[in-house]
């Protein structure tokens, strides 16, 4: 409260037809009043409405197990009581789910008073995949899943992690998914950040978010075998859950959290860091992680200062513009002894810099001798002599 109330209008105003709804409200030992206004709402609701009471489990999986394990419908949606659906959202998604045939529907997220996930909704798409999409990057629970799915893979919340659950169950509802839809050109869900910044997802200490890490990574192994489909899907626990702990925040923490992150670090660097995931990052990135890699903790607060300071790294162009490297701090420092390859900018990253050149005559002749491949296999030794 009082959030829930928009919540339970923004319920009310759907468009879909009511007969074809259950709403199964949890409230999780809630002592604000919520229960009763839970109980009201059942009662004059044009849907049918189970309300659970029960005492507060510590997080939002329990809860969402409790109704999982209720629900009867062939999709379900997981509402967080301070958020919002858009009118037509369950209209739209279980139409594109009936239509595509798909698994999980992906509707467009708009953020109230905090931000949202943005680089997914460039379009609408019926059918894709986790590798083939950037839904990787929006692992919250607010998506429409196939119950089948979810019962016929056992599938539910893991209540031993206080934060990261939602990633870890919908990254393996993609990872199990007969194909994943998007539905972009309708806001469907209004993510709502309270006035006093109390969400779920930002509480916790940071041993917490090294378990969330630590799961994610670890499904992701046990679903995708090691080369480049595994290493594009751990660059999302590298970049999003991993990495802020080696950010902005780490300047102020005392020598015995520095301690801990590098300690808690250490065996998920050993086990997933791999130079496939380090070359899809941007520069800054892949240079911290690799200090955190190799235990560098005394290197580490000068990249971090450099970056929160908003600093441009001055390029280093070799090659004939061909080869940018992005002079961050330590470049080419002998006591520090980190390897160029690290500074070694990605074309996506290098086109920024003036004086690049994109491949260059190594690239042409890269793409002239495919080509001559492709057409000797295509006519035939014989045909080519």
């Amino acid at each position: 409260m009082p959030y829930l109330i928009e919540c339970l209008s923004s319920v009310e105003a759907q468009t879909i037809d009511p007969a074809r709804v259950e709403v199964i409200a949890v409230d999780d030992g809630s002592t604000d009043g919520t229960g009763e206004y839970l109980e009201e709402f059942a009662e004059r609701a044009p849907m049918p409405v189970l309300v659970i009471r029960q005492e507060n489990s510590g997080g939002p999986s329990g809860p969402r197990n409790v109704g999982l394990g209720k629900a009867t419908g062939r999709y379900v949606f997981f509402l967080d009581a301070d958020d919002r659906l858009g009118p037509e959202a369950l209209e739209r998604m279980t139409a594109m789910a009936d239509r595509a045939g798909t698994d999980v529907v992906l509707g467009k997220v708009e953020g109230v008073n905090r931000s949202a996930p943005k680089s997914m909704w460039g379009a609408t798409v019926e059918r894709t995949d986790v590798f083939s999409s950037r839904i990787k990057f929006t692992l919250s629970a607010q998506k429409l899943f196939r119950r089948e799915l979810l019962e016929r893979h056992g599938m539910r919340f893991d209540e031993s992690l206080f934060t990261g659950e939602d990633a870890l169950f919908t990254m393996e509802a993609y990872l199990r998914a007969d194909g994943v839809s998007i539905v972009a050109d309708h806001t469907c869900y209004y993510l709502v950040g309270r006035d006093d910044g109390k969400h779920v997802t930002r509480s916790g200490g940071h041993a917490l978010r090294f378990d969330s890490a630590r799961a994610l990574m670890h499904l992701i192994a046990q679903h995708v075998p090691a080369g480049g489909r595994r290493d594009q899907l751990m660059v999302r626990p590298f970049l999003v859950t991993l990495l802020p702990q080696f950010g902005p925040t780490y300047l102020t923490d005392g020598e015995e959290v520095r301690r801990h992150k590098f300690e808690l670090a250490a065996p998920l660097m050993e086990a997933y860091w791999t130079e496939g995931v380090a070359r899809r990052l941007k520069v800054h990135e892949r240079l911290r992680l690799h200090l955190v890699a190799e235990q560098r903790p005394d290197l580490l607060p000068a990249v971090v200062e450099f970056v929160k300071a908003g600093k441009q790294a001055p390029a280093v162009l070799e090659r004939r513009g061909r080869r940018v490297y992005l002079a961050y701090p330590h470049f080419r420092d002998r006591a520090a002894a980190v390897p160029d390859a690290v500074y070694l900018a990605e074309s996506r990253e290098a086109r920024a810099v003036p004086g690049h050149r994109e491949g260059g005559v190594g690239l042409f002749v890269r793409r002239a001798a495919r080509k001559a491949r492709s057409v000797w296999r295509a006519r035939g030794p014989r045909a080519a002599a």
